[in-house]
């Protein structure tokens, strides 16, 4: 007999529908608003329960949708690291459209507000489906339902900006899904399968029989590069640091921490579900992520160390940070594995706190965006400076914070037996060159906005009020929320990478 826990994957992907509809019924803003938080939250309740039941049973459990078994019907598959991605989605959504409530309704106009509620709906539900769908059609789907709303809360903040930003994304979205939509077609065609349980016996015979190797090779290149090409891997990233850094705050913050790590869950599960990672590594794919990760984490930490457009910087670091994760994933291993979804928790929480609290420390700045006018911005805004402190010094690697612990188990990772050599000099040169850049840049931003001014300057020479607006508590509370999980994550970090190492396991 089912679990009734069973059927919670299948109702926070409905709930999150169902809150899109009611939404479209609201015009008002602050109702949407209202409707939507709550949906995240309930949503948050039921995944974590998955979340405890599975992780505690150590168990994973499929779910049929619909009256026709497999291999002709859908269904969904959760386990303790679907589960577990999918609670912090939605604990990081919630905390991002709290965080960013004010610039939101500054930024969009009010007859719209009700509009960008409902894709945040709709992204959650793509989240949702990405994480727990075993059909690789309907993965495809959601990329197309996560893309387009993702679009559309670039592009909330009417400007030419974030215009030029969407278009640009939008034209290196569709090259990558139609890079996955070919790749799956051709894996159709081979095995005349879309549901991941029936494909991982037909591609492992192929792999026994050492048959199709090239057409294999090339449809999980197609596959893998596609969903990297989504995720703003480098060079695949032009569109990112002028969406994020002209976005509202709490867009921003939903397309780093959460809309990135949505294609790449696919590509996890594609991996171990579809494929081995030892086949991914075989046929040379891995080599391509690993390569494109470590060159990623320079790149992105470069161009942040040379911008002064404080979004924008941060932006840049989100590309270096999701290096870190195909770093990982290119070593193929379960342990590479285990440390990039650590990552993805991490970042999911450190880079959305980065952007809320940057938020903050501008709207205290006369909303000026450069890094220059920052200064003093933390004594105006104690919680903002607080929460960038914490997010920042994470991001450099300080110990017993998120961001170190990340850095350490890549390492491992890295220097696990069977690692070839290349992959090891390379990678720990890449974390190691990163973290100092990130210090390069994050550092000198710290100590400038709790540098204190007795009469802070715009450029027209205007003084800031230091009691200029009061943050609010919806502020506080999402800053504080964040700034505890990226400590609790580097104090508690053993027990944590454990139980992802076990999820790993049940993929």
């Amino acid at each position: 007999m089912r679990m009734f826990y069973e059927n919670f994957p299948f109702f926070c992907v409905f709930l999150a529908l169902l809150s899109g509809i009611l939404t479209t019924l609201i015009r008002d803003g602050k109702k949407a608003r209202a409707v939507t938080l709550a949906m995240l939250l309930c949503a948050a309740v039921l995944n974590g329960a998955v979340f405890l039941e599975t992780s505690l049973r150590n168990v994973n459990f499929s779910y049929a949708m619909g009256a026709f078994p497999a291999p002709w019907g859908n269904e969904l598959r959760a386990g303790p690291v679907e589960s577990m991605l999918c609670t912090v989605f939605c604990l990081v959504m919630l905390f991002s459209l709290m965080g960013g409530g004010k610039d939101l309704e500054e930024d969009i106009l009010p007859e719209k507000q009700n509009l960008y509620y409902i894709m945040m709906d709709l992204l959650a539900a793509s989240l949702f489906a990405l994480s727990y769908t075993n059909d690789m059609f309907t993965g495809y789907v959601f990329i197309e339902i996560n893309t387009i709303a993702a679009c559309s809360i670039v592009m909330a903040r009417d400007c030419g900006q974030t215009i030029l930003a969407t278009i640009r994304y939008l034209i290196m979205s569709l090259v990558g899904s139609g890079m996955f939509l070919f790749g799956v077609s051709m894996l159709y065609t081979i095995t005349g399968h879309l549901l991941m349980p029936s494909l991982y016996p037909a591609v492992t015979a192929l792999f026994d029989q050492d048959a199709l190797h090239y057409p294999l090779a090339v449809l999980s290149g197609m596959m893998c590069v596609g969903l990297a090409v989504k995720s703003a891997l480098f060079p695949f990233h032009t569109w990112l640091p002028t969406a994020h850094g002209s976005a509202t705050t709490a867009s921003s913050a939903v397309l780093s921490g959460v809309v990135l790590k949505g294609y790449i869950i696919l590509l996890i599960k594609i991996m171990c579900r579809v494929f081995t990672p030892e086949e991914i590594g075989s046929l040379g794919v891995g080599s391509v992520l690993f390569v494109l990760g470590a060159c990623a984490m320079i790149y992105g930490s470069v161009w942040a160390v040379r911008e002064t457009h404080a979004k924008r910087m941060i932006a840049y670091s989100s590309v270096a940070q999701v290096g870190y994760i195909y770093l990982g994933l290119g070593l193929c291993t379960p342990a590479g594995i285990t440390a990039a979804i650590f990552q993805i928790v991490a970042h999911a929480f450190t880079k959305p706190l980065l952007f809320i609290s940057t938020g903050g420390l501008i709207r205290a700045s006369g909303h000026q965006k450069k890094l220059y006018y920052l200064r003093g911005a933390a004594w105006r805004n104690l919680a903002a400076g607080l929460g960038f402190t914490v997010g920042g010094l994470s991001m450099v690697g300080l110990p017993l914070l998120a961001g170190f612990v990340t850095k350490l188990v890549l390492g491992q990772a890295a220097l696990a037996e069977g690692i070839p050599q290349w992959q090891m000099i390379a990678a720990l040169a890449a974390i190691a060159v990163s973290s100092l850049l990130n210090a390069w840049y994050y550092l000198p931003v710290i100590l400038q906005i709790w540098k204190k001014e007795p009469e802070p300057r715009g450029p027209e020479g205007e003084v800031y009020d230091e009691h200029r607006e009061d943050p609010g508590l919806s502020f506080r509370t999402a800053v504080l929320c964040m700034s505890i999980v990226v400590v609790l994550l580097g104090c508690l970090a053993r027990p944590f990478v454990q139980l992802i190492a076990r999820g790993v396991a049940l993929l």
